[in-house]
């Protein structure tokens, strides 16, 4: 069974193949603030973060998985997409990508415990049957360190780690010795929950162990 990851995220790589899946990879089309500005204006009202994550990682899913056997000819398998918001406080950030809002975003963070959202979605790619879809939204609490010193923020956001992850951090990697504590499936903080992907894979009738690379 193979799979494909609908995300050119490291981290989501390196969580699938720290898992024994080699997947192969696709980056999605879908143009993210446009979607989400389009369906808010629509519906007439802000989507709350469990909505907006879902919403796109069922987007970037769908997307690839119409695309995914032009290119790689005969994909049977799973196609995973994802996406991932930070809560604090009711204010929702997404990646800062600038350093001075990176800097800013860790100085209002030392001390306090926030929420990671992370939308998942499974296409399941078969035959000549359409897709078949599974969902869910994953959550895990994320505390800071109280006594992050000024100067270790600037150090850390020179290293450009924080600019391009949705909340400014990672635990995974230079941001973790910040974090004194995660509430949930680890691995959500990390880019996906991989419990809530094997239960979402089940969903779809397929044994997660079937996803194993042959060299796991």
């Amino acid at each position: 069974m193979q799979v494909c990851l609908a995300s050119t995220s490291p981290a989501r790589l390196m969580l699938l193949r720290q898992v024994g899946i080699e997947p192969v990879t696709l980056a999605p089309g879908v143009d993210e603030e446009a979607v989400i500005s389009a369906t808010e204006a629509r519906e007439a009202r802000v989507l709350p973060p469990a909505e907006h994550v879902l919403l796109l990682a069922r987007l970037k899913a769908a997307d690839v998985a119409g695309r995914v056997r032009e290119a790689h000819p005969g994909f049977e398998g799973v196609v995973i997409g994802g996406d991932s918001m930070f809560e604090l406080d009711g204010v929702v950030y997404g990646k800062p990508y600038t350093p001075e809002a990176a800097t800013e975003r860790w100085r209002g963070m030392r001390g306090r415990t926030g929420v990671l959202h992370s939308g998942h979605s499974v296409l399941l790619v078969r035959g000549d049957d359409e897709p078949v879809e599974a969902f869910a939204v994953a959550e895990a609490t994320v505390t800071f360190a109280a006594d992050v010193e000024d100067e270790e923020i600037a150090a850390y956001v020179a290293t450009g780690e924080p600019l391009h992850v949705a909340g400014a951090f990672t635990v995974d990697s230079l941001g973790g010795a910040f974090i004194e504590r995660v509430e949930g499936d680890p691995s959500t903080v990390v880019g996906m929950s991989l419990s809530t992907v094997r239960r979402l894979v089940r969903q779809l009738g397929v044994s997660w162990t079937s996803l194993w690379s042959t060299e796991a």
